[in-house]
This record gives structure tokens, C-alpha cells and sequence, in this order.
């Protein structure tokens, strides 16, 4: 399996690109603000056919270019359907600091909307893309249809999750703005993370490439989790 990916504009948020192998169909993860060119470029590197974009979750930093790189190949946009407003809204569940920013970086005239082809995702859903099947996790708590996806591991790779901003290295996503639930996160991640296997590779939203082993015994949150303590405590991540 082909993944590469870069973080692109003001956020660093990840954004990735997943193919089969070079010269086949491919699907982009999470295309944020200054991302088209990279996606691109990646594109034409390998020889690569996006047919779809897939959002873990409706944060302005994840979907920013969303309307255009859909459009630009009549590709569909997969989103949960409980951040599928964030699409036509997006300054709904952002903080008043990124809200000013926004409103600074655009001159009050941030255009917004969905693609022509918006399609809902559903935990547990089974989806093959770009001859790669996906195993969608919601995993509620930094918004409320965060979601995951999961490759299963193969003979060839090991099981990799694009964990969105619900896990970190060394962290997790925040869960005080509008439509987080700190609850909700604990349960996240102990329902959702905690039982994939060590070797599982962890694809975060933000920051470097880890795995479920190095952060069950390293990340706050998780092991406090571990030891069933209900009150984890370290820094939090995201937008």
C-alpha cells in the first residue's frame, strides 16, 4: 500500500493520500487549507486517480479545500453525518480565537459549502476505495461525528488508523469546543483505540506517525485509561 501525506497550511493538519500502489486509484484523507497543490503534486508523482475524499471529522482545518479538490474531479466527500453542518458552517464548533483568524486570513468572506457529491459514513461501515477497504470507527469527543478509519492488517502491511484528532503522539484532541465531550473522548478511546494491536501505525491529524503500542505505554491519556483511572490529565491537541 502507497500513504504519503504532508501538513499543509496554517494548522500543520495532515493531510494523506492512500493508493494501492503507484498508477492505481487513490483516496485523500483530509485536504485542509493550502493543501490542493500538494495533493497534486502527489498525484502526478505516482501516477495516481483520486476517487474520493474521506474527513474524519467537519473541522475548518480538516475540510478547507474539500469543495475544490472534489470538484476539480467529480469525486465525492465522506463525512460523518453529525459534523456534515460544519460543511456549510464553518465556524460552527471552532474557538472565537480561530473564528478571529479566519476572519483575518479571508477579510470576513470565507467561502464555504459542501461538495456536489457529499456521502454519509456510519460506524462500522465497510467501504473499499481505490481497491483498499476501510473500516470506519465513530470515535465521538473532540466533535461529535469523529471518526477513524482503519485498514486491517495484511500479509503485506500492518494495520494502520487514521485517527483523525482523537489520538496524538503523546496527546489526544480537545474536547472544549462546541460538540466536544470529554466523556465521550474516554470512551473513544478506550471502546476504539485501546483494543487494536500494538503494531497497529497511527496516522494523527496533526504531528508524527506513532503506534498503539508506543502509545498505550507512553500517552497520559491512554495509560491512565489502562489503569482505569478516570481522570487522565495532559496537554490536548487540535484546532
Amino acid at each position: 500500500m502507497l500513504v504519503t501525506g504532508f501538513p499543509a497550511g496554517p494548522w500543520g493538519t495532515n493531510c494523506y493520500v492512500i493508493a494501492a500502489q503507484a498508477g492505481s486509484e487513490c483516496v485523500i484523507i483530509d485536504p485542509g487549507k493550502d493543501s490542493a497543490e500538494g495533493i497534486d503534486e502527489i498525484v502526478r508523482e505516482h501516477a495516481l486517480k483520486p476517487v474520493a475524499v474521506m474527513l474524519t471529522h467537519g473541522h475548518i482545518d480538516h475540510v478547507w479545500s474539500v469543495v475544490p479538490v472534489c470538484g476539480a474531479r467529480g469525486i465525492p466527500a465522506f463525512i460523518h453525518p453529525d459534523d456534515r453542518e460544519m460543511l456549510a458552517d464553518p465556524m460552527a464548533g471552532i474557538s472565537k480565537q480561530t473564528a478571529d483568524m479566519l476572519s483575518s486570513m479571508t477579510d470576513g468572506r470565507l467561502a464555504a459549502g459542501e461538495p456536489d457529491d457529499v456521502r454519509l459514513l456510519a460506524d462500522g461501515l465497510k467501504i473499499e476505495l481505490a481497491g483498499i477497504e476501510f473500516i470506519v470507527d465513530h470515535a465521538p469527543g473532540h466533535t461529535r461525528g469523529s471518526v477513524m478509519f482503519r485498514r486491517a492488517e495484511t500479509t503485506e502491511d500492518p494495520s494502520v488508523l487514521f485517527s483523525g484528532d482523537v489520538l496524538f503522539q503523546g496527546s489526544i484532541g480537545r474536547t472544549d469546543l462546541p460538540g466536544g465531550d470529554h466523556g465521550h473522548m474516554l470512551n473513544s478511546l478506550r471502546t476504539r483505540v485501546l483494543p487494536l494491536p500494538d503494531t497497529t501505525v497511527v496516522l494523527p491529524g496533526h504531528g508524527g506517525t506513532t503506534t498503539i503500542g508506543q502509545e498505550r505505554v507512553s500517552n497520559p491519556y491512554l495509560t491512565a485509561l489502562a489503569n482505569e483511572d478516570e481522570s487522565p490529565s495532559g496537554p490536548k491537541r487540535g484546532l
